[in-house]
């Protein structure tokens, strides 16, 4: 059974914030994203940098997967943070507007021999059409990750409930991510006090494929791993399904049913997949 990371709940942290920053050492997220962008003013650009650095070099986080998301490409703070970026040694560094594959390309260029993964936000018309293109630019690349704002800003859209303005530019990146090979994480819930709002989006981003999603505040944490987690009997349906089809190997059998179902070979990847998620949050 192949191995996972989970990235089912991955918090933003505002980078300036050092509060925050030592906050993050206990919360339940899976991953974290040390901000340097948008939760950081221009004049405090510099400061955050070597707080993030530091942040992320230290260790202090324990089995959370750590990213620091550097400013874009056409900022001037660009260069220098993801050279320091670079030096901290994060598990990931996450850039912002991506849009084309030779942006991915310049990027790896310029982390040259490192082992760092590279994420890449996906938030312009021009990534949405090129999505493909910019999931398979590089092995380097593991994550997508939507950036819902920016999208809807870019295409005059309203943000509405079902978010039916976004939906095309979400199934294509999902498309894109999953031909691939490549994890992807759903954008963000904007009002932080409708926590019924934000669980139905976050159950309509495990309806469509996506691995997790990104959150702007602790309190989205805990129904954000329930609802991007295997439940029980998801679990237990799987290791029937892998039961049923191991002891029909061993019988001869060319047919196997479960709850009066047949099964094929796709169930019996779903199932590997739900387990292999299932015990890497066990183990976490």
């Amino acid at each position: 059974m192949t191995s996972v990371r989970p990235r089912r709940s991955v918090l933003y942290m505002p980078g300036a914030n050092e509060r925050a920053l030592e906050k993050a050492k206990t919360l339940p997220a899976d991953a974290l994203i040390l901000d340097l962008e948008d939760a950081v003013a221009p004049d405090a650009k510099a400061e955050a940098r070597k707080r993030v650095c530091a942040a992320a070099s230290s260790g202090a986080y324990g089995q959370r997967e750590i990213a620091i998301r550097v400013n874009a490409a056409d900022t001037e703070w660009h260069a220098e943070d993801l050279a320091a970026a670079a030096a901290a040694q994060p598990d990931a560094i996450l850039v912002p507007k991506v849009s084309s594959a030779a942006a991915v390309r310049a990027l790896e260029s310029s982390l040259g021999s490192s082992r760092i993964a590279l994420w890449a936000m996906v938030e312009t018309p021009e990534a949405m059409l090129n999505a493909t293109a910019i999931a398979t630019a590089s092995e380097r690349l593991t994550v997508l990750v939507m950036g819902t704002n920016d999208l809807a800003n870019e295409l005059h859209a309203e943000y509405v409930p079902g978010r039916a303005p976004l939906l095309t530019g979400l199934s294509l990146c999902l498309l894109a991510a999953r031909a691939a090979g490549k994890v992807i994480l759903d954008g963000v819930y904007n009002d932080v006090k409708d926590l019924d709002g934000f669980e139905t989006e976050c159950l309509q981003g495990r309806q469509f494929g996506f691995d997790g999603k990104t959150l702007i505040h602790p309190s989205q944490l805990a129904p954000c791993n329930r609802i991007f987690a295997p439940s029980d009997a998801e679990v237990e349906k799987s290791r029937r399904i892998i039961d049923a089809f191991s002891q029909a190997q061993a019988e001869g059998r060319g047919v196997v049913t479960v709850d009066g179902r047949m099964i094929e070979n796709l169930h019996i990847r779903n199932a590997e997949r739900i387990l292999a998620l299932a015990d890497a949050i066990s183990a976490g």
